[in-house]
């Protein structure tokens, strides 16, 4: 068997695409699809223009609604059932219900080691799952409250144990009240379809590793295992048999592998132009980015504010298919501020190139900032200096 060579070029695009940020498909498909295209959406508590789980669609859609956003993650079906549900996949994410029985072996893992962060009262579990019964759906505050009194980490009795009843799928969520949690019981939300399946581990690795090899275009074995957090010999156990292809990219060490339907129809379409989160998925494998797209991007939010380089909550600026610049942004009296931009170096390595960064960056920043109701743009500090100018132009045209 021959075994397919691509470029660099190839695969980002590839990429891109098979990310929904190429060509017209996720555009018919709204949220929902965007949601199902990517298998995972991460979720994350800060919030500066939008929480990252609305930022992704955003970028995909444009200035789809945040309500919209919201609704079409938390709504229920006629039937009560959910369209989505929460739990530990990247990280705590979004996930299409139709992904409930594929994380039964995270479920029983959990079940096999006996306790996450805390170890946990059997009795607090009783009571949670009682109060459930007779009243749910309810929040944390309505199950007694989520903190004992100290520190963020010093959870309550109540909290440890929905958690940990969470983590095993004894408890789920499947909407959310604003960004909080809102618990309940898997029979009462998960399609009987999904909750009466209880597929083996193998089948659930193989059937996430496919999914991560399509949500990514083509992917090494680290990359395919990052997506949903699983372990390399997980995914070493199953590659062979979930439908992806091997191949060959100019420039990897690794080996790789390729979802076929990519093969067969090679990614067109127009590029977007987007500010990204630091959490979406296109970006969140920092080594696969740098692969990828030759951007080296780290989340400064934790580090401490003198010893940031790029700023708090940099979000890298898509454009042309490519990570031009990034851009750290605050909203102040229906202003959108960019703390700090900055374009790469290549990006402004000629005239030209200079001319459609300067441009691509003040329709990203004009663009988001009509999204989150801003009526202008404020740029404090960008780098390089000397484009001030040609980006206040641009931003007035935009």
């Amino acid at each position: 068997m021959t075994v397919v060579e691509l470029t660099a070029d190839e695969v980002r695009r590839i990429q891109l695409a098979a990310q929904g940020l190429l060509g017209a498909g996720p555009r018919r498909q709204g949220v929902p699809g965007v949601l199902r295209r990517l298998g995972a959406v991460q979720l994350d508590t800060i919030s500066v223009l939008a929480r990252s789980h609305e930022l992704v669609p955003y970028a995909r859609l444009g200035p789809v609604g945040r309500a919209a956003v919201e609704d079409a993650y938390w709504s229920l079906t006629p039937a009560g059932t959910g369209v989505a549900f929460e739990y530990w996949a990247h990280a705590a994410c979004v996930l299409p219900i139709e992904e409930w029985p594929l994380l039964e072996f995270r479920r029983r893992e959990f079940r096999r080691r006996g306790r996450r962060w805390h170890d946990t009262s059997e009795e607090a579990c009783e009571v949670v799952l009682k109060r459930l019964r007779a009243d749910g759906p309810l929040t944390m505050r309505e199950l007694g409250g989520a903190k004992a009194g100290g520190e963020w980490w010093d959870w309550s009795e109540q909290k440890i144990a929905v958690e940990w009843l969470l983590d095993i799928g004894e408890v789920v969520c499947v909407r959310r009240d604003g960004w909080r949690r809102v618990y309940d019981l898997p029979e009462r939300v998960i399609p009987r379809e999904l909750l009466e399946q209880g597929p083996a581990d193998e089948d659930c690795l193989r059937r996430l590793v496919a999914q991560a090899g399509r949500a990514l275009g083509v992917a090494t074995r680290a990359d395919l295992a990052d997506y949903y957090r699983l372990k390399g010999a997980q995914v070493e156990a199953v590659i062979a048999d979930c439908g992806l292809v091997p191949v060959r990219v100019a420039g990897w060490r690794q080996p790789a592998w390729a979802d076929p339907a990519v093969l067969d129809a090679p990614p067109r379409g127009r590029h977007v132009t987007t500010l990204l989160s630091p959490f979406d998925s296109l970006i969140w494998d920092r080594a696969r980015t740098s692969r990828v797209f030759g951007f080296d991007h780290r989340l400064e939010a934790y580090v401490p504010k003198a010893k940031r380089v790029h700023g708090y909550f940099t979000m890298p600026v898509l454009s042309g298919g490519r990570l031009i610049g990034r851009v750290d942004p605050a909203r102040d009296k229906g202003v959108l501020v960019a703390r700090r931009a900055s374009l790469e170096p290549w990006a402004t390595a000629t005239a030209a190139r200079t001319e459609t960064s300067v441009a691509a960056l003040a329709t990203a920043l004009r663009h988001a900032a009509e999204w989150v109701g801003c009526h202008d743009v404020r740029v404090e500090i960008l780098d390089p200096p000397h484009l001030a100018a040609p980006l206040a132009q641009a931003l007035r045209t935009a």
